[in-house]
């Protein structure tokens, strides 16, 4: 299991890193409502999490083809899952940069942002429900499923028994939800300690979400094409 547990681990931190999901949890964090809600949209994101990534590992058992044939189609699918997050990384780095180097972009993306701003700081009055449903919705993000897809092809790859396979499930699902998990949890526990960090972790992702996220996908993309070509 150590073995599959090294290949799983930098899919895992890879989706701990995705920035959607943390900018979600500290708006919540920062709002009136952040026990209930917070509570609430970690169950989702956890249950989320762990549900995609059995649905992932279920779907990539079930490929046909003989065992040589299955893991032929196993490499592939690897290098085609890693190929594209290369591609949507590199596709997000340079969007960014000609929007930052056109002058008129500013003020668009100074609109968007607070609109996007008034969403996300409605989350916290939204209530437990809309809370659990947001980090549901979350869940499905693209960038997710291909992270899912990715473990769930690194799992069956170890042909280990069901019930280690349940444990790297459970593994996957703890440390890509792990930046999510800690500062609700902090925050309940020691607000007064956790708030101001939070403040500075959200200005800070306010200006740099966009190329961690894409900084991420390259590299983890890369990881991904080495684990098909090595087969």
């Amino acid at each position: 299991m150590g073995q599959a547990l090294l290949g799983l681990i930098p899919l895992a931190l890879a989706a701990a890193l995705s920035t959607v999901p943390v900018t979600a949890a500290i708006f919540i964090l920062l709002s009136d409502g952040r026990r209930r809600s917070g509570l609430a949209f970690l169950g989702a994101t956890l249950l989320g999490t762990f549900v995609l990534v059995t649905l992932a590992t279920l779907v990539t058992r079930a490929l046909p083809g003989r065992t040589r044939q299955h893991d032929v189609l196993v490499a592939r699918l690897e290098i085609v899952i890693g190929v594209v997050m290369v591609l949507l990384g590199v596709l997000t780095l340079v969007r960014q940069r000609r929007s930052a180097g056109s002058g008129g972009s500013g003020d668009a993306a100074g609109s968007g942002g607070s609109r996007g701003s008034r969403w996300l700081g409605d989350l916290g009055s939204l209530g437990v429900l809309p809370a659990f449903g947001i980090g549901l919705a979350l869940c499905l993000r693209p960038k997710a499923g291909l992270l899912a897809l990715a473990a769930g092809l690194a799992i069956n790859r170890a042909g280990l028994p069901d019930d280690e396979n349940l444990v790297l499930l459970v593994v996957y699902t703890l440390v890509a939800t792990s930046t999510v998990l800690v500062p609700i949890v902090a925050t309940i526990l020691l607000p007064r300690q956790t708030v101001p960090r939070l403040v500075a972790a959200k200005e800070w992702l306010s200006v740099h979400t966009t190329t961690v996220g894409a900084a991420v996908m390259i590299p983890v993309g890369a990881y991904v094409i080495a684990l098909g070509i090595r087969g």
